[in-house]
């Protein structure tokens, strides 16, 4: 059987290397799968939940947005952070997601109402990413 070879990587680590059976991505105009013979791609990614399939039993990473490069049965993800599911710590998500909430319903002018709405999304997504361990 074809595997595609999947890395996951983010400025402080790898955090995926895996030979895989298929890979499902958060692109930012839609989710898209990825086979082994897939032809190249490169395409932006949105905050979400990267989906792979390893020796029948699937996995799931969060990756806070990014790139998706397909070339010669390689899919390279460079994500600013991804996280496994089962690695993501819920009550730091649970904290960062309050504090985000908190600060969006703040009537303060000094709140950046994009970067709050930004954190929430991460830590929402992060959230239903954990759940999925």
């Amino acid at each position: 059987m074809s595997m595609l070879q999947l890395e996951v990587v983010t400025p402080d680590k790898t955090v995926v290397s895996a030979q895989v059976e298929m890979a499902v991505c958060p692109g930012v105009m839609g989710e898209f799968g990825v086979l082994p013979h897939h032809v190249s791609l490169l395409s932006a990614l949105k905050i979400g939940n990267l989906r792979y399939t390893e020796g029948g039993k699937q996995h799931n990473v969060f990756i806070s947005g990014g790139f998706a490069d397909v070339n010669n049965k390689v899919l390279t993800v460079l994500a600013e952070s991804a996280e496994l599911a089962e690695d993501i710590d819920t009550a730091r998500a649970q904290a960062a997601k309050e504090r985000a909430e908190k600060r969006l319903a703040s009537q303060a002018d000094d709140v950046d109402h994009a970067r709050a709405e930004a954190a929430l999304r991460r830590a929402v997504e992060r959230l239903h990413v954990a759940q999925l361990r």
